[in-house]
């Protein structure tokens, strides 16, 4: 059965997240009663992550796994994501269980009005000044220079139709701006407060550096948002991927 939603999840050294992370989405997502399948993509992990995602992925038909033959970093992974998503509906979300799957349902009710649904982490559950204060600071740039005004860009559960992401040419780095991006092929952006929870195992991959990325990348976004739908410059691949676990069922 062809999915009206594909969930797509990057982790990254997340072996005690994966299967709390998925009984989560799994049930939430089996309550909605629509087809749906499951795409994580290992980028790089050097723990037992991939091991866990290819056990889930045996049991369960809906769950399809990619692995990258080293770390490329989560646009890279989104990208892959995209590229395998057969859903009407792509939803992305991080696989640290601090984005709350119990929120996807309200998302993809707005959702169905909208091109692109964005989550909001009104109330953040992380470091206030390494990790909120950069967070806000950012926000207000990329929305001045983009035109597109969110409160949290960097929230990864956003929603999107698949006409607006799939067609899309990614450069490393770029998930940052997706929405941005995804809004030149389908205007209707808006947001939603959704719940942000502690993380409780592992540690963050980002920091303070994260928001210096996003200063210099202002300087060359809008014509970073032009190339993201007409192309451009070629560069070296996003990703390489050392193997595929489909479904068998």
């Amino acid at each position: 059965m062809i999915p009206e939603i594909s969930i797509v999840i990057p982790l990254r050294d997340e072996e005690l997240n994966v299967l709390p992370m998925y009984d989560e989405l799994s049930a939430v997502l089996g309550a909605l009663g629509c087809a749906y399948e499951i795409i994580l993509v290992d980028d790089g992990s050097e723990d037992g992550t991939f091991e866990k995602l290819a056990d889930v992925q045996a049991r369960d038909p809906h769950v399809r796994v990619v692995r990258f033959r080293r770390n490329y970093g989560q646009t890279a992974a989104f990208a892959a994501g995209f590229a395998r998503a057969r859903g009407r509906f792509i939803v992305t979300s991080d696989g640290d269980l601090q984005n709350d799957p119990a929120d996807i349902g309200r998302l993809l009710e707005v959702a169905r009005t909208h091109d692109i649904v964005v989550g909001w982490r009104k109330d953040r559950k992380d470091d206030f000044l390494t990790r909120h204060v950069p967070s806000v600071m950012a926000n207000v740039l990329v929305s001045a220079v983009t035109g597109i005004r969110l409160h949290d860009y960097g929230c990864s559960l956003k929603v999107f139709r698949a006409e607006v992401v799939k067609p899309l040419h990614l450069r490393h780095g770029m998930h940052r701006y997706l929405p941005a991006l995804a809004s030149q092929l389908g205007g209707r952006v808006t947001e939603v407060v959704v719940n942000h929870r502690p993380r409780r195992f592992g540690r963050s991959k980002y920091g303070l550096s994260r928001t210096f990325r996003v200063v210099g990348d202002l300087f060359q976004l809008r014509a970073l948002m032009r190339q993201a739908v007409d192309g451009g410059v070629a560069e070296e691949p996003l990703y390489e991927i050392r193997e595929v676990r489909e479904a068998t069922a």
